[in-house]
C-alpha cells in the first residue's frame, strides 16, 4: 500500500559486522511482529539470506525466526525500524537497495507484500557544504529569493 515510503532516505550506514537501514511497515494498521514473515533485503543484485537480517524497534531487537513467535510488541505504521544485515560492511559510494516485505493479516487469504528499491549512498557526502569544509572555504550562503 505504501511501498515507496518503505526505504527511510539517507539512512544507510555501516556497522562493524555489515550494515544497517531504516524501513518502515507498507501497511496502513501495523502488526504485530509475528505477522511479519519476511523481510528481505538485496543490495545491488546480491540477496542476504534470512539468518542475517535483524530488526530493532524501540530498543528491541529480533532475528526473523524469533519474530515468528513475538506476539506482544508491534511495528507501528509510520514508525521507523531499523534493519540490521550481518556481513560485511558495504563500500564507499551509491547502492541500489531492494526491501522486499511480506505480511500476514488476518482478514486476508494471501499474504501481502511490498517491495520498494532505492538507491541510497554511504561514506559520501555531497552535499555543498560537505564540500565547502573540505575544500577548506568559509561559510556557504543561501540566496534569498
Amino acid at each position: 500500500m505504501f511501498d515507496k515510503y518503505m526505504i527511510v532516505e539517507d539512512s544507510l550506514a555501516n556497522t562493524a559486522d555489515g550494515f544497517t537501514f531504516k524501513a518502515r511497515l507498507p501497511y496502513y494498521r501495523g502488526l504485530g511482529l509475528s505477522m511479519v514473515e519476511e523481510i528481505a533485503v538485496t543490495v545491488d543484485g546480491t540477496a542476504y539470506p534470512r539468518d542475517a537480517v535483524r530488526l530493532t524497534l524501540r530498543g528491541k531487537t529480533y532475528s526473523l525466526d524469533e519474530m515468528e513467535t513475538v506476539f506482544d510488541d508491534r511495528w507501528s505504521f509510520g514508525e521507523e525500524g531499523t534493519v540490521t544485515v550481518l556481513g560485511t560492511p558495504l563500500s564507499d559510494g551509491g547502492h541500489i537497495l531492494d526491501l522486499n516485505q511480506r505480511l500476514r493479516v488476518s482478514y486476508l487469504p494471501f499474504p501481502l507484500t511490498g517491495k520498494d528499491s532505492k538507491r541510497l549512498s554511504i561514506g559520501v557526502d555531497t552535499g555543498l557544504a560537505a564540500q565547502a569544509a573540505t575544500a577548506g572555504a568559509g561559510p556557504m550562503l543561501t540566496p534569498i529569493g
